[in-house]
């Protein structure tokens, strides 16, 4: 798959010098729904490139702001860009650069998997048919099938071939596995690092957060219409604890003491516990005084930087109306 082409000049076209950058870029976006403000100030930047997960729970705003993205809904204030135009002004044309799986797809029941397929590629000026045709094979569909006899998971093929047969510069996939068996699931992981290899850009809406990890450079989270985290797994991961597990040669003291050190579980010379990164080094050193003969740490999980987030808050919370 070709490169897409972002040959203009950034210095004298404001516009170009956005999409050279970064293929979405939301400042300070307000959406409300009556009394509800679905989206409070949302920041979002996905480089141009890239693979960049959108996480939050339902009713963060994810949604709002995709629909914000597509130029389905107009926003209220702030700033988004779109491959360097506006989303709402700009939306047909933009549609032809773009493509967009939703995580429930719905489709004309009477036409075959085949005839939708070639129906949603016209709509952005065709389709490569090599591509076509490789990714009708590696999803295992049929597309000689009525989509009234569908499943949910086969309707999601349908959406993907479409979208990844397009010669496009930016693919928004909103849960787009849903339905998905484990093997599909994979192919389209593959799909994913085969475009993004290319040049092109994903913006990826995902509640798995397995696959986030496995495909995403960089993740934003959000919450309430506001984005909490933004940076590459690395970055954040930074910002939460890593888990120990150590064996030493003499029983181990002190460790209740030291900065950092969280749910501490120790018996004699062996001890399990957590660490804030900060105090990483302090630590090991400390552990090294008694003769370390075993250690393992293992870096928190994006779930656990997901749950770091909205876990323990969102129990103790009643439930927010909103838009997911």
């Amino acid at each position: 798959m070709p490169a897409p082409d972002h040959s203009s000049d950034p210095e004298s076209d404001p516009a170009a010098a956005d999409v050279a950058t970064y293929a979405i870029h939301v400042s300070d976006l307000v959406k409300t729904f009556g009394d509800t403000r679905a989206l409070d100030g949302l920041n979002l930047g996905a480089r141009t490139g890239e693979v960049h997960g959108f996480l939050g729970p339902n009713g963060a705003g994810k949604s709002t702001a995709i629909r914000i993205l597509l130029g389905l809904l107009r926003k209220d204030s702030g700033r988004a860009r779109l491959l360097g135009a506006d989303p709402w002004r700009d939306a047909v044309p933009l549609h032809r650069r773009l493509a967009y799986v939703p995580g429930d797809v719905s489709l004309w029941p009477n036409l075959s998997g085949g005839e939708a397929i070639d129906l949603l590629g016209e709509l952005r000026g065709g389709l490569n048919e090599r591509w076509r045709r490789d990714l009708v094979q590696r999803f295992n569909l049929d597309p000689g099938k009525r989509m009234r006899t569908y499943s949910k998971g086969n309707r999601q093929k349908v959406a993907l071939v479409a979208a990844f047969a397009s010669d496009v510069e930016l693919y928004i996939l909103d849960e787009p596995t849903s339905g998905l068996d484990p093997l599909m699931e994979s192919v389209f992981q593959d799909c994913v690092r085969e475009l993004r290899d290319a040049g092109r850009t994903i913006l990826l809406s995902s509640h798995i957060l397995a696959e986030v990890e496995q495909l995403c450079d960089r993740v934003s989270i959000i919450r309430e219409g506001r984005t909490v985290e933004s940076g590459s797994l690395a970055q954040l991961r930074h910002l939460t604890r890593t888990a120990i597990s150590v064996e030493t040669a003499r029983p181990l003291s002190g460790l209740e003491d030291l900065a950092g050190v969280h749910n501490l579980r120790q018996e004699g010379d062996r001890a399990e516990f957590e660490v804030d990164a900060a105090e990483l080094a302090e630590v090991h050193r400390h552990l090294a005084r008694f003769e370390v003969r075993a250690l393992s740490s293992a870096p928190p999980t994006l779930e656990e930087l997901f749950l770091r987030h909205y876990g323990d808050e969102l129990a103790a919370e009643p439930e927010t109306a909103g838009t997911a």
